[in-house]
Parts: structure tokens; sequence; C-alpha cells
């Protein structure tokens, strides 16, 4: 349909956008920040990871909303939230006033980034969403290429306050515009009175009966928050950013550790990026026809044999350029994964309150990863740092394995 299009291509390029300023320009801007303003660089990206928790809390209230109420005002709203919230980044001068601002900006990153954009997608799109989250995410995975030499123009020629306040201006006058042209698509039917078992026994038969072979019964997040496969998956999907969070972060030193040249650790680690696109596209393509829990099995099982790779043969360059390119493709994947399980396991008609409920822990571990592993970083113990990662990655798999079992 011309609608889903349409939706599909705002999303796209608000999701570069979105991700851009949000996730990604504060690598380039806080040596700068915390130069000029003589704080720690502690200070300045702790802040950040307070957005992340912040942006935990508020994803399962803003799945609701995008549930009873569609993407377009929310993720609209959300945007106005990303300018104020800009702005006031451009203007700070205490800690405290910087921290209130990524607060704002916390709230602003779960109205509009993924667990939004899947939400909305998955009440336009019904069943067949995964192809259309699996593009998104394609699109998506272009953010840190767009962004990070954007942000080094901006801010040799502007300075960090000024370009802070560009990105502002952009979700203003770019991203509000266009999250309030998207299109209503399928509406899901009135949701059942949660405290009446009969009318959600019947909605839920009634859903199961109209397409047997395709649509999953649906959870309330009450029901859902009572299943056992929710926290298996929430715990695979959290160990998981864990483990991301944390190499994103110390993945060129830790090569280092193995005695890779500083030219060539970053060149390995370069390779993160094209395979996590590469990884997407082998979904859209090789995998289309695979179960969304197929696709989760190889994704989930990726990451242990990476690391393993990289733990037993670290000093060769062929083991580190292995396990780059098996995390690239992993990472890239498991996005796609995050977005279409929920809606496998748990139905689409809650979908937005549940993923947002599941987003929550990762959340959490993605902000702590990179901070819970610094200090066996620098303990010089590369083989300690991958053995922890090894662990956590095999308990995610087997959490994984666990909740596609129900």
């Amino acid at each position: 349909m011309p609608f889903r299009r349409i939706n599909l291509a705002i999303l796209a390029c608000t999701q570069i956008m979105s991700w851009g300023a949000l996730y990604y320009a504060i690598a380039i801007l806080a040596p700068a920040m915390a130069n000029d303003l003589g704080w720690r660089s502690e200070t300045v990206i702790g802040a950040f990871s307070w957005s992340l928790l912040v942006s935990g809390a508020a994803a399962t209230p803003v799945g609701m909303l995008i549930d009873r109420h569609g993407g377009r005002w929310v993720m609209g709203a959300g945007s106005l939230l990303c300018g104020a919230g800009f702005a006031a980044l451009s203007n700070v001068h205490t800690v405290a006033a910087y921290y209130a601002a990524w607060t704002v900006l916390g709230v602003a990153m779960a109205m509009t980034m993924y667990e939004a954009a899947f939400a909305t997608i998955n009440r336009e799109f019904g069943m067949q969403s995964r192809q259309a989250i699996s593009t998104l995410t394609l699109f998506g995975g272009f953010a840190s290429t767009v962004s990070w030499p954007l942000t080094q123009h901006l801010l040799g020629s502007l300075g960090w306050r000024e370009t802070w306040l560009c990105y502002g201006v952009a979700h203003w006058l770019v991203c509000m515009p266009l999250h309030l042209l998207l299109q209503p698509g399928e509406r899901l039917p009135p949701v059942a009175n949660p405290g009446t078992a009969s009318a959600t026994s019947a909605a839920a038969t009634a859903t199961t009966a109209a397409t047997p072979d395709t649509a999953p019964r649906d959870h309330t997040l009450a029901e859902a928050v009572r299943h056992p496969a929710f926290w298996k998956l929430g715990f695979a999907f959290s160990a998981n950013s864990f483990i991301f969070a944390a190499l994103s972060v110390h993945l060129i030193p830790l090569l280092q550790q193995y005695g890779h040249a500083a030219g060539v650790a970053v060149a390995l680690a370069a390779l993160v990026g094209p395979m996590q696109v590469a990884g997407r596209i082998g979904e859209m393509t090789v995998g289309r026809r695979a179960l969304p829990q197929t696709i989760g099995k190889i994704t989930f099982g990726a990451l242990p044999a990476a690391l393993l790779a990289l733990l037993l043969f670290g000093r060769h360059g062929w083991a580190a350029a292995a396990f780059c390119v098996l995390y690239g493709m992993s990472n890239g994947i498991l996005t796609i994964v995050r977005g279409t399980i929920p809606q496998m396991l748990f139905g689409r008609r809650h979908y937005g309150a549940i993923s947002g409920a599941l987003a929550g822990p990762s959340l959490l571990s993605r902000a702590a990863g990179p901070l819970a592993v610094a200090a066996l970083v620098q303990a010089g113990s590369p083989a300690v740092l991958l053995l922890v990662l090894l662990v956590a990655a095999l308990a995610s798999l087997a959490c994984y394995l666990l909740a596609i079992r129900h």
C-alpha cells in the first residue's frame, strides 16, 4: 500500500537523524565539551548514560501510547522534545543543567528511536511488519556513517554549542514535520477491558480463529510479564546489549592488548559497521523465508562463537578479523530480532508496551556495560574480560532458546 511506503520512507529519514544526533554525536563532542567546561570526561559521558536509563524507564509508557494512538503524535512530540533538549544542551553551564537536558533527551529517545519506530510499524503493517523492520534497520545502520563526519565538520566550523543547537533546529524543522506526516494504517479493534477475563479470552479466541496460521495470541502487558518467556527473552536481550555496549567502547584497546598495532586495531574495528549493514542485508535476502525464531538462533549463536575465536586465537589477524565480522553481523541482525520476536511470542495488540518493557533492561545494560568492564580492561588481562563476556553470551543464548520454546 502507498501509505506504508510513505511511512517507511519517513521513518528511515528520521531514524538516521535521531540516532545520529541522540546517540552518536556525543562521541565526537564530549572531549570538546569536557575541555571547554572544565569537567571530567566521566561527568560528560555519565549524563549520556543517565539518558539511556531514562529512556529505558520511559519505553513502556511510550509503547502504550503508540499502541493506543499510533506513532504520528507520539513521535512528533518526541521530535519536539529533542529540539528542546538540544537547545538546552547548547546553553548549559552547570552540571545540574547538563543532566536536566539529558533527562529531557532520554525521554525523547524513547519517543523517537527504534522501539518507538518498531511499535509504529507493528501497528500499521500488522503481521507483515518483519520486512519493514528489516528495511528500516538497514537505513538506520548508516546513522553513524552520516553523523560522525557531519558532527566533526560542525564542531570545527561552529563549536560544540552551536552543533547541538543545529541538531535541535533540525529536529524541529525536519523530524517533527515528517513524523506528523505519518499516515494512519490498519486500526486494531478496541482493546477489551483487561479486568474482564471473558472479554479478553473472547478477543484472543476471535483473533486466533481469524488467522490461525499467522497470528499469535495477543497478550496484555500484565500477561506477558507473568509469562516465563518474557523474562528469559528480556535477559537474553539485556546480556547481548551489555556485551555490545562494552565492546563498542573497549574493542580497540582490547585488540591492542592482543598485540595488534593501533592502526591495525582501528582498521579491524572499522569492519564492525559495514558488517552490521551486511548482516541486515543478508537477513532481508538469504534469510527472508526463515522464521524469526531461526534467525534469532543464528544471531545469538554467532556472538559466543566470535568471542571464543578471539579468546583462543586473538593474536592472529585472521581471528581478530573473524571476530569483528561475526560481532558486527550479529549486532546488526539482533536489532531486527528485537523488533520481530516480541510480536511472534506475544501478539501485536500490545506490542508497543511489551517491547518497551523488554527494552528497559537492555538500555540499562547498554548504559552500564562500558563502565562495568573498564576495570577488567585496565587490569591488562584481555583473556579474563573475554571469558566473562563469553559466559554472558552463552547464558544469553541459553535464555533465548528457552524463551522461544514457549
